[in-house]
C-alpha cells in the first residue's frame, strides 16, 4: 500500500508541475501541531520516512537559535546569569524550562527572542524547495505563535490528556505538577483540535496513527490529481 501511495504521490506533484498555471502557485504546506507529548514527532517522521516529504522542525531551529556563541543564548545570559549554562558552554535547557514554565512574562520574553529567528529559518530554508515541493512544517506552537498563515493546512495530532501528562512525565522525567504546567502554557488540545482541518488520535498504536496520515495522504493526492 506505501509504495502505491508513494507512486500516486509522486504523480500527483507531475500532473501539478505540468498543469498551465492561470494564477501564481500557491506551495502546499501540511502545518503539523498538536500538544505537547501527542506524537508530533512519531507523524512527522513517518511522513518523512514513507513519503519523503521535507519536514522543517521548529523545534530544531529553536535550538538553532540558543546554540553555543549564538546572539540570542548571550542575551538569555544577560538575563539570567551565566549559571544558565552546563559547564560545555550550551545552554541548560531543563533550567531555563523551570524558569519560563513558572512565569507567563519571562516566557513571552523568551519567545519575543526566538521566534523570529525561527520564522525567518522557515523563510530561508522553504526557498529552497521548488514551488511544487509539498512540505511540512512541524511547530507545536503553529496557533499559540500565530503562525496559521505560514500553511496552506493544519493537522492537529491528539491523545487523551491523562496520556499526555503520562508521556511527558516519563520523557522529561518530570513530576507530575511540573508536567501539568507545560501542559497548561500551551492552548488546549480541544481548542487545537476545534482549529484543525484535521485532526489525527494517538491513543493506541503507531500503526493506528500511521493509518489516519495514510488515509489523509491518499485524499490529498486525489485532490492533487484530479
Amino acid at each position: 500500500m506505501i509504495g502505491i501511495l508513494i507512486g500516486r504521490l509522486k504523480e500527483g506533484l507531475e500532473t501539478l508541475k505540468e498543469r498551465p498555471q492561470t494564477r501564481p502557485q500557491t506551495r502546499r504546506i501540511i502545518g503539523l501541531t498538536g500538544g505537547i507529548a501527542t506524537g508530533k514527532s512519531t507523524a512527522s517522521d513517518y511522513l518523512a520516512r514513507r513519503y519523503g516529504l521535507p519536514v522543517l522542525d521548529a523545534d530544531v531551529y529553536a535550538r538553532e537559535a540558543v546554540a553555543k556563541g549564538s546572539e540570542i543564548l548571550k542575551r538569555v545570559c544577560d538575563r539570567y546569569g551565566s549559571n544558565i549554562l552546563l559547564p560545555d558552554g550550551t545552554l541548560n535547557r531543563a533550567q531555563l524550562g523551570s524558569l519560563v514554565f513558572n512565569s507567563p512574562a519571562e516566557k513571552e520574553w523568551l519567545e519575543q527572542q526566538i521566534h523570529p529567528f525561527v520564522r525567518a529559518r522557515f523563510q530561508s530554508v522553504t526557498a529552497m524547495f521548488p514551488p511544487e515541493q509539498m512540505l511540512v512544517y512541524a511547530i507545536p506552537l503553529l496557533f499559540e505563535a500565530d503562525l496559521t498563515h505560514l500553511v496552506s493546512e493544519i493537522w492537529v495530532i491528539t491523545c487523551e490528556p491523562a496520556q499526555q501528562k503520562e508521556r511527558l512525565m516519563k520523557r522529561n522525567q518530570l513530576s507530575e505538577a511540573a508536567a501539568q504546567l507545560r501542559i497548561d502554557a500551551q492552548m488546549s488540545l480541544s481548542e487545537k483540535c476545534e482549529k484543525a482541518d484535521h485532526v489525527l488520535t494517538n491513543v493506541s498504536s503507531q500503526d493506528a496513527l500511521y493509518s489516519q496520515i495514510d488515509a489523509l495522504i491518499d485524499a490529498l493526492i486525489d485532490a492533487l490529481i484530479v
